[in-house]
């Protein structure tokens, strides 16, 4: 999948499950649970053990799922996700080289940051969307908007903090997308392998994220239609 495509597909989706577990079954299981559950899209931390071979198989297995690599902290860790066919990097932070790095192999980049230099930074130096992390001890949605609000033109993921009461508020308030971890797929749930719980959770959070995104058209039309109203009354 190409860069372009990779790019769109999260903005259109916008959820981002971060798989962390302990074993590599148990990141199968999950990764699996998740997209069954309507969400397309998975990343795989360099955390999980045997986290290159899971990416492997998850896009040979499935051409159409998005397989990210997370916790990418160098290039060479990067240079091996790629070659097992990882769509996308993200990391907690940002490292110049690793931006540089998926620049040059036409990949999708999402590094971390937290504070409005530090996102600046990322996003100058070629990050395709910035993943604030972890926004919810710094303020939450509060300080997703206040970013948004500053930085309008940059693509904000989300991430730390988001869960079924605060996913919306995160969409509202600026959020290209949300990266979600246990409260979407618990630890329980992969443990007892209840993947119809994770598919409700997978339903729940993307019903979430649609429907705040149904208001924010919304309030726009209200607005485009104030603003016709009132450009009438003038001409008048």
């Amino acid at each position: 999948m190409k860069k372009d495509e990779v790019c769109s597909r999260i903005r259109e989706i916008a959820i981002i499950p971060a798989i962390r577990v302990s074993s590599g079954s148990d990141a199968h299981f999950a990764a699996e649970a998740v997209t069954r559950g309507g969400i397309p899209i998975v990343e795989i931390t360099m955390t999980v053990p045997g986290a290159r071979e899971l990416i492997t198989h998850l896009v040979r297995s499935d051409p159409t799922l998005i397989v990210g690599a997370g916790t990418v902290l160098d290039t060479n860790t990067a240079d091996l996700c790629l070659d097992c066919g990882a769509s996308f990097i993200t990391a907690p932070s940002f490292n110049p080289a690793i931006v540089e790095f998926a620049a040059k192999r036409n990949i999708a980049v999402l590094p971390g940051a937290l504070t409005p230099t530090e996102v600046v930074t990322a996003w100058s130096g070629g990050a395709d969307f910035v993943k604030v992390f972890p926004c919810g001890p710094v303020g939450g949605d509060r300080y997703i908007k206040a970013l948004h609000t500053s930085l309008p033109q940059i693509p904000i993921i989300a991430a730390g903090g988001v869960n079924q009461q605060t996913a919306a508020n995160f969409i509202l308030s600026g959020a290209t997308a949300i990266g979600v971890g246990t409260e979407l797929i618990p630890n329980e749930a992969i443990e007892r392998r209840q993947s119809k719980r994770i598919h409700e959770l997978a339903r729940r959070f993307a019903k979430l994220v649609k429907d705040a995104r149904q208001q924010i058209e919304e309030w726009q039309k209200s607005i485009v239609v104030k603003l016709y109203t009132e450009t009438e009354r003038c001409e008048k």
